[in-house]
């Protein structure tokens, strides 16, 4: 997993109103969990660009008053018409824990079906796996080069990864080669 880190503080009061407070001062409350203890803290906003608009999945190193605790980015609220993150989950992790996260999947191609007129049309963005923090990659690679008109690339063809459990159905498809109308009527 690809790493960053987020420097928060302590936050002495709880709830709606002072979570209000802190978001006009632009900084982001969170809640890190999993771990012996529940952390209520709070962050810059501006330090959550590099983690929420990217597809990747980020190892977040978060350095309160000192306290260091890794984690991951577990899920993340925002408001409904300005779409301003507004509240930020973390998953505390060892290198051991098990955890379940969505990994951002990679086509290499072009694919014989492309090369025919084809369009590509990619179904899945992510792939959800399950496993200890330290197998978890930065993303899964999908080969497409084979693919053929009308045929699809399903979670079954990638196969086994290294001490990572894939959640997915097999049967689910990633990819298909779509078959243009030029192309149908012949």
């Amino acid at each position: 997993m690809k790493k960053t880190e987020i420097v928060g503080y302590n936050r002495a009061n709880l709830g709606r109103q002072a979570s209000q407070e802190l978001r006009a001062q632009g900084l982001i409350p969170c809640v890190l969990y999993g771990g012996e203890n529940q952390v209520s803290f709070y962050a810059p906003a501006y330090l959550f660009r590099d983690l929420l608009f990217t597809p990747d999945v980020y190892e977040v190193t978060i350095n309160i008053e000192g306290k260091i605790y890794t984690g991951i980015l577990q899920d993340s609220q925002y408001h409904p018409v300005n779409d301003q993150i507004i509240h930020a989950d973390f998953l505390e992790i060892t290198p051991d824990k098990v955890i379940k996260v969505a990994v951002p999947i990679k086509l290499h191609g072009p694919s014989e079906g492309q090369k025919k007129g084809g369009k590509l049309v990619q179904k899945m963005q992510k792939l959800r796996l399950q496993g200890p923090a330290k197998h978890i990659p930065d993303y899964v690679n999908v080969d497409i080069k084979d693919l053929d008109l009308g045929k699809s690339v399903k979670v079954g063809a990638i196969g086994e990864i290294d001490g990572v459990k894939i959640l997915d159905a097999t049967s689910n498809p990633i990819a298909f080669i779509s078959i243009p109308r030029s192309l149908r009527q012949q």
